[in-house]
């Protein structure tokens, strides 16, 4: 008898426990969906509107300077998904967070405001760029945007990004890190591991899952046992959100939730993208593992430019004014396309800076 008595004792102990951690895991969800739109005012949904267009004609002309011959190696464009660094990027405080993410950087570091000049001279390779003309497309940096990257190895910017997390931890700077990754990153055995000390060391950090359906080429039906990536933090007690990444304002609201969240000492959490890249995988990807009429439906129904552009026409801005602001863009895209392909290539005693050479 007393030994039934104690079982029962610990299940309901652990039952207990459970409905508490059921609530934790969920309730930032809760929140996000009680109200998913942030309320922007007028001037903010401009700015929006602007910072994703500027992304989406930069990442066209990056494309047609790829085709001429004048970006090389690889080049993965942000076509499709300007809502998710946009709607992230705006609710940071930009002199504490920092950010980090892998080759498919080139819209990150334009939502920073970073001059389009420095980085299509990046493209190019010139030495101009950010990274003086040595990172081209796929290693973008800046140590004063605090923007640690731009990594070619898949999933390996999350354990940087745990690191970057635990140093605002150790400074008591205040910051937290957004670490980006995509589905195919999802699967690497470095993000769970970096989930599990996160989750011990309660650091600062925003795990987002930039989910464009179809990683390198295939589907995440396919590739994935699970495909609600909010839920893959769950194990670690990490609280996830799933979001409308091709919405700039539902994805404003989850960054002012799950921000307020980490900076309160709650530990990290895990925000789940759903959006949609237009273009191949890179460059070289001529993307038949899909049809024209799925990306052309994508295009037609849930494109986040044009549906920003109807909420602002719907507050009053005239099709004339969005035109025009349109026609600056490329002008200005066209400016840094043009100062790319005029600056010089970086001097061959290059190669021998930014190296480290210390022993310890």
């Amino acid at each position: 008898m007393a030994k039934a008595a104690k079982t029962t004792k610990k299940s309901s102990t652990k039952s207990s426990a459970s409905d508490n951690l059921d609530f934790v895991l969920h309730s930032l969800q809760e929140a996000h969906e009680k109200s998913p739109k942030y309320d922007a005012s007028e001037e903010e949904l401009l700015t929006f509107y602007e910072q994703m267009l500027l992304i989406r004609r930069f990442e066209e002309k990056a494309g047609q300077l790829y085709g001429l011959g004048l970006i090389g190696g690889f080049c993965h464009l942000y076509i499709g998904q300007e809502a998710v660094a946009i709607g992230l990027q705006s609710a940071l405080d930009n002199d504490k967070d920092s950010v980090i993410t892998g080759y498919r950087d080139h819209g990150h570091m334009l939502a920073y405001g970073i001059d389009p000049n420095v980085i299509m001279a990046e493209l190019t390779g010139r030495q101009a760029g950010i990274s003086k003309g040595k990172g081209g497309s796929m290693h973008m940096f800046s140590t004063e945007h605090k923007f640690y990257g731009g990594h070619g190895i898949v999933g390996a910017q999350v354990a940087l990004g745990g690191g970057l997390a635990l140093a605002h931890k150790y400074n008591e700077d205040g910051g937290l890190c957004l670490a980006y990754f995509g589905d195919g990153a999802a699967n690497q055995g470095q993000v769970y591991e970096t989930f599990n000390m996160a989750a011990l060391w309660n650091l600062p950090i925003v795990f987002v899952v930039e989910n464009n359906q179809y990683a390198m080429g295939t589907s995440t039906v396919r590739s994935s046992a699970e495909t609600e990536f909010h839920r893959r933090g769950t194990a670690f007690r990490i609280p996830g959100m799933d979001v409308n990444g091709m919405d700039v304002l539902e994805v404003r609201n989850a960054a002012e939730i799950a921000f307020k969240h980490v900076r309160e000492g709650g530990g990290p959490v895990l925000i789940e993208c759903n959006t949609y890249r237009y273009r191949g995988h890179s460059m070289s990807d001529p993307a038949k593992y899909r049809t024209r009429e799925e990306v052309q439906g994508m295009r037609d129904t849930r494109d986040p430019i044009e549906a920003l552009k109807k909420v602002l026409m719907e507050k009053g801005k005239t099709e004339e004014e969005l035109k025009a602001i349109d026609k600056a863009i490329r002008a200005r895209v066209a400016e840094s396309a043009d100062f790319a392909e005029t600056s010089p290539e970086p001097e061959p005693a290059e190669l021998y800076t930014d190296v480290l050479v210390e022993e310890y």
